[in-house]
């Protein structure tokens, strides 16, 4: 069974705020279900199935009390930053299968706050944290590999922060708005090398979500009608040490899924909103979905080319992760958001790409060269 063009994204929202002290993680759950509930032009009552992942309090059961649901279908898969656009994915399966026909997925947290919420440790954690891995030299890891097998270098790095940082200018609720140049990513602090200071993703508080209904409901709402044609999802890890090449990702499998349901190619895409917790992550993943070929990346980002109006792929318009949202550490939510917001024509007038009928959302979780799960979603404007 194929979900092509059997779900639409009809509502999105995205928390304006950066930094919620005086909330709780369930209440901006609540205020961004509200947003996308109410953008939709739905109400919670219409709501049957919901979709959460780790960042929920709780789990399952106590967010849909707390939320007010009654549900017939929920999922709760979690794999990190990724886990939303798998669940776009599976709500998809879920209203194609008849388990639901209005899907509600919600992220929040609290990170700029306060630390976040202390994950289980993998079968492999006493093997490893002996080293002392951590997210940044983990993905410095990819960085100087790449760097070594392809050539590339800190300044084609830099060119993806000064995309991102182009199209943060035009977001009210950035949290970086000024626009840096490649001297500026590659002057400021290093935080694992190669990876300097301006090559890493903003922590902010927040949250996104997202109602994905049946095509028969999204066609009788206001908004302009996005719906899910292609979906791919994968997972990656060194098996035991005999497959560790840290210059691929997952992606190398989810996109090909992805676009062979879609009826595309790479070259058909308008807009891609593409995980940027990292420079690194973004320029890996254009590789690993065909855009470029493998090792390619740093030409392919070079002198603008991901700039909106200036560059042939328009990234990440409202500042990505790299500059205006990160909630929870988990981008892959607002890459879904801004993708929609594309199609439907709604960014803003300075970024939105003309004529936008096709656009791809993919996303990482957990970390790129050791154990990671890739997700990718092709969505159209009909």
């Amino acid at each position: 069974m194929t979900i092509k063009g059997r779900a639409y994204v009809a509502g999105i929202y995205e928390h304006p705020t950066r930094h919620a002290p005086d909330k709780s993680i369930a209440q901006l759950h609540a205020e961004v279900a509200r947003g996308a509930i109410e953008d939709a032009g739905l109400s919670k009552n219409d709501v049957d199935g919901y979709f959460l992942s780790g960042d929920a309090p709780g789990g399952t059961w106590p967010m849909v009390d707390y939320l007010g649901l009654k549900v017939r279908h929920i999922d709760s898969t979690d794999t990190g930053g990724s886990s939303y656009i798998i669940q776009l994915g599976h709500a998809a399966e879920a209203i194609a299968a008849g388990k639901c026909s209005v899907a509600l997925i919600t992220l929040a947290g609290k990170p700029r706050t306060g630390h976040s919420p202390v994950r289980s440790p993998g079968a492999e954690a006493d093997f490893e944290a002996a080293y002392g891995a951590t997210t940044h030299n983990a993905y410095g890891m990819c960085a100087m590999r790449h760097m070594h097998d392809y050539g590339t270098t800190a300044e084609q790095l830099a060119w993806i922060k000064v995309a991102a940082s182009h199209h943060a200018q035009y977001n009210p609720h950035a949290l970086l708005k000024d626009v840096v140049t490649v001297e500026d990513v590659v002057n400021s602090p290093m935080i694992s090398d190669p990876l300097h200071r301006l090559d890493c993703c903003v922590v902010t508080d927040g949250g996104g979500a997202l109602i994905v209904t049946s095509p028969e409901i999204a066609r009788s709402l206001k908004n302009p009608l996005v719906r899910l044609i292609g979906h791919g999802e994968a997972l990656k890890g060194p098996n035991g040490g005999k497959d560790f090449d840290l210059t691929y990702s997952a992606g190398v499998w989810s996109g090909p899924r992805a676009f062979e349901e879609a009826g595309v190619t790479p070259k058909d895409i308008k807009y891609a909103s593409i995980y940027d917790s990292f420079t690194i992550t973004v320029l890996m993943q254009l590789e690993d979905l065909g855009f470029c070929a493998k090792g390619q990346g740093g030409r392919f980002v070079a002198d603008g080319n991901l700039i909106s109006g200036v560059g042939k792929l328009p990234f990440n318009t409202d500042g990505g992760g790299l500059c205006s949202n990160h909630p929870v550490n988990r981008g892959g939510m607002t890459k879904i958001i801004e993708a929609v917001r594309q199609l439907r024509g709604e960014a803003h007038p300075k970024v939105q790409v003309k004529n936008c009928d096709l656009a791809i959302a993919h996303g990482t979780g957990g970390l790129l060269g050791v154990r990671h799960a890739a997700s990718t979603a092709i969505l159209e404007r009909v």
